[in-house]
């Protein structure tokens, strides 16, 4: 098991690098839902924070309220490189969380930045009814570089990452 410090900063550059990842919620029957999702990640060297535009639906809404966790996969067919986080997460559609969140993904250089505006039912700003964001905040991180596994082990990284049991699995954080 490597630390945070080697960790966090090994899968925002991998996250980063595959920009798309599947992200699965559960809903009231215990049953996962996967969506494709385009995730931007803050690491400042003692905490990893992820960020999600998204819809406001009340189907995404319903899942997270039941159940604040989440899973996202990021994964590259031609390199076979993967990684993974294991988060809490939080729905936020307050004015101040969706500015914040819509400022911080136009001044980000692409491919991770981008103008939310380019999404028609956003077209109104940060404040649009539509416009909602999912803040991460990982438990657990998985890195692996395909190289690693095709391998076995002689090339490459695998990376994991846990925090202490006991806050992992608690939602009041």
């Amino acid at each position: 098991m490597n630390d945070l410090a080697t960790t966090a900063p090994a899968f925002v550059e991998k996250a980063h690098t595959i920009v798309w990842g599947t992200l699965a919620t559960v809903d009231r029957q215990g049953r996962p839902r996967t969506r494709v999702v385009h995730p931007m990640w803050e690491w400042d060297g003692t905490k990893l924070v992820g960020w999600i535009a998204t819809m406001l639906t009340p189907v995404k809404r319903a899942h997270l309220d039941r159940t604040p966790f989440a899973s996202l996969t990021y994964f590259t067919a031609d390199s076979r490189d993967d990684c993974s986080a294991e988060c809490r997460a939080e729905l936020l559609s307050d004015d101040a969380s969706c500015e914040e969140t819509w400022e911080r993904f136009k001044a980000t250089p692409e491919p991770v930045g981008y103008d939310p505006a380019i999404i028609p039912m956003w077209a109104d700003g940060p404040t649009s009814p539509g416009f909602g964001v999912i803040r991460l905040e990982p438990w657990r991180l998985r890195i692996l570089d395909g190289i690693f596994a095709i391998t076995g082990g002689e090339q490459g990284r695998l990376l994991t990452w846990q925090e202490e049991p006991a806050r992992a699995i608690s939602s009041d954080s």
